[in-house]
């Protein structure tokens, strides 16, 4: 799970340490990641509705590598952070408010459909992408505080960022597990015979 992550926001990653040295190439650099891992998943033969955040990861880099080359001094690429992890958050809040949470298609990539089909997938999914969408939400607002008050602060930024995706992580690696055993335990469903 830690390298779908890690390979998930890989444009985001190379976003933030590029664009410390220069953002035009910062932009280009995740806009060009984004679309080599969209064209590798696609080839793999992931389901778009599995592909949302690198979707939307290819609209925010597109557009911030136009801003970028087009108004090379604008201030608002000194708040690149906090706009990057903002649109995660909007990204995450309008798949949970469309019923169809970004983490329903993650989801299904490691279930048979019959598990995908039950309100117990769902209700874990949901429940997922909310935490990513409040961990989303925080974060970009704490970056733009940093970003405005104190912006040369990269270790303040840093572990701004370490801490907002930490928790989402570790959240969603063992919040499945929880459910599930809290809706057996609740219908009297013993779990070895689920196996």
């Amino acid at each position: 799970m830690l390298l779908y992550y890690l390979r998930t926001f890989l444009p985001w990653i190379l976003l933030a340490v590029v664009s410390g040295w220069n953002d035009q190439a910062g932009a280009a650099a995740g806009l060009a990641a984004a679309l080599v891992l969209l064209a590798q998943d696609l080839r793999k033969g992931h389901r778009l509705d599995s592909l949302i955040l690198e979707l939307s990861t290819i609209v925010f880099m597109a557009l911030l590598t136009a801003l970028a080359f087009a108004a090379p001094d604008s201030s608002l690429l000194d708040y690149g952070a906090s706009m990057a992890i903002g649109w995660l958050a909007l990204t995450a809040w309008g798949t949970v408010l469309a019923g169809r949470p970004f983490t329903e298609g993650v989801g299904r990539r490691d279930v048979a459909d019959e598990i995908a089909a039950t309100d117990l997938f769902k209700r874990i999914t949901t429940v997922i992408a909310i935490v990513w969408a409040v961990s989303f939400t925080v974060m970009a607002l704490v970056l733009a505080y940093v970003q405005h008050a104190a912006p040369d602060n990269t270790a303040l930024l840093v572990a701004v960022k370490i801490a907002g995706f930490s928790v989402p992580i570790v959240f969603t690696a063992r919040y499945p597990e929880i459910a599930q055993k809290r809706y057996f335990a609740r219908h009297g469903i013993d779990r070895e015979t689920v196996r």
